[in-house]
């Protein structure tokens, strides 16, 4: 587990760029077919101790979002863009956590067009099509607060969305398990 120091991807250029994945189950997921939605992209590893975390039946921070959202016309995708990733891995996953929408990026391709480095990283798009936010969940990893004050970057810029404001902080550090892409074979 490694977590994040590197300064967050540039989203100066905010549009979210349109990808097609498979779900666990087979079925092609594309955004764009969640346009006009708020779509919350959360980067994940089944086995990362700081996913884990967020999905712990004492703690379900993610589910609590999602519950709190519900009504609010908002998408969540899973995205595991880890190298050993299988179907039948996030299928698991999937059912004991309660989410809809785990997609299968083994080859990294989505992960590193969106600069996904750690699992978890949050991406949220609004109903624009436009990158609202990036980065952490929020300022406790794993529980220990780096701030004198809790902060869930998430609900922050949920709230924001749904009541058609624009998102005060887009940007902070992600942090949590680096993704593991495949070697890209040499030419």
């Amino acid at each position: 587990m490694a977590t994040s120091g590197s300064m967050p991807p540039d989203t100066r250029v905010k549009k979210a760029p349109d990808f097609k994945l498979l779900n666990f189950n087979g079925r092609e997921i594309q955004l764009s077919q969640f346009k006009d939605k708020i779509i919350v992209l959360e980067w994940i590893h089944c086995d990362c101790t700081f996913v884990k975390a967020y999905y712990n039946k004492d703690v379900h921070t993610m589910l609590d979002l999602q519950k709190k959202y519900a009504d609010k016309n908002i998408v969540w995708l899973s995205i595991n863009s880890t190298k050993t990733a299988t179907a039948r891995e996030n299928r698991k996953w999937a059912i004991e956590n309660k989410v809809q929408y785990v997609l299968l990026d083994t080859n990294g391709a989505v992960g590193k067009l969106y600069g996904a480095q750690t699992s978890p990283h949050i991406f949220i798009i609004d109903r624009k099509m436009n990158i609202a936010y990036q980065g952490a969940i929020d300022n406790a990893p794993l529980g220990f607060m780096t701030a004198e004050k809790y902060v869930n970057y998430v609900d922050l810029a949920l709230s924001y969305l749904t009541a058609g404001k624009p998102v005060v902080i887009q940007n902070t550090h992600p942090y949590g398990c680096s993704i593991k892409y495949p070697v890209q074979a040499r030419k």
